[in-house]
């Protein structure tokens, strides 16, 4: 090769290694959360009883199905809210003083699957998450433990739950959000986080 083809080759490779990655595409809420608010009744009814904002639901439930019940992941989360019956499910079972976890059919039905998803958000709540002052950061806190686990939110901040919990208390909602995006390690957090947030703002 020529030694002027070979600069020629270098400049246009350094061009593309300096190109910033495209931009993340728009996520449009509308669908989903259209699809989402047929169960708002059951989601008002177990948001009242576990104590969890009717609208976080609706969000997750848009976000994780857009209100389909029978959609089952290949890592076999089922249901209106995606839940994992040997995770989030035990968890539930144990609360309640239930041994074992919850069936695969007991999570197809609508019902069942929003009242264990709506129970595992108050255990996170009332559990690993408890001490989070800012209710709205709480709100996005749990969003972000129940996608991708309690424990690797918290490890952003810091590896001792109250340190963790004392920084995030020193953290607005916008604050905490921008953390999450930098430093946590699954990169579907911030993109889960986004979408929740564009759901929210259409309910």
């Amino acid at each position: 090769m020529k030694l002027t083809g070979l600069l020629a080759l270098i400049l246009i490779l350094a061009g593309c290694s300096s190109t910033p990655p495209p931009k993340q595409a728009e996520w449009d809420p509308t669908v989903p959360v259209r699809g989402a608010l047929t169960w708002m009744p059951i989601s008002e009814q177990t948001g009242q009883e576990w104590g969890v904002n009717p609208r976080v639901i609706t969000a997750i439930i848009a976000v994780e199905t857009g209100g389909n019940p029978r959609l089952v992941s290949a890592s076999n989360a089922i249901g209106l809210m995606q839940i994992k019956a040997s995770t989030a499910g035990k968890d539930v079972y144990r609360h309640m003083g239930l041994p074992g976890q919850p069936s695969d059919a007991e999570l197809k039905d609508p019902v069942r699957n929003i009242t264990i998803g709506t129970a595992y958000l108050s255990v996170l709540e009332n559990g690993i998450l408890k001490g989070i002052n800012d209710p709205e950061v709480m709100q996005y806190a749990l969003v972000v433990s129940y996608v991708n686990g309690a424990g690797a939110m918290l490890r952003t901040f810091d590896n001792d739950r109250p340190t963790a919990i004392a920084k995030i208390n020193r953290l607005n909602v916008n604050e905490f959000m921008r953390h999450i995006e930098k430093n946590h390690p699954a990169p579907q957090a911030p993109r889960y986080l986004y979408k929740i947030t564009r759901a929210m703002e259409v309910l």
